[in-house]
């Protein structure tokens, strides 16, 4: 698995209500909703970080 690291993040109030509501809608945490929308974004973009093999 990924290694994660914390980023500190400021978003308007109401972005981050309509955030909160929409992950919980999804039955996501807000911090998961906004990792899916993000990795969504890079997708489309052909932007997203390439799989990295395990040859061990």
């Amino acid at each position: 698995m990924a290694k994660k690291k914390a980023f500190a993040l400021r978003l308007n109030e109401d972005m981050l209500k309509a955030l909160e509501k929409w992950a919980a809608d999804e039955f996501r945490s807000t911090n998961g909703q906004i990792e899916y929308l993000l990795m969504q974004s890079l997708k489309a973009s052909k932007r997203a970080p390439k799989k990295k093999s395990d040859d061990t």
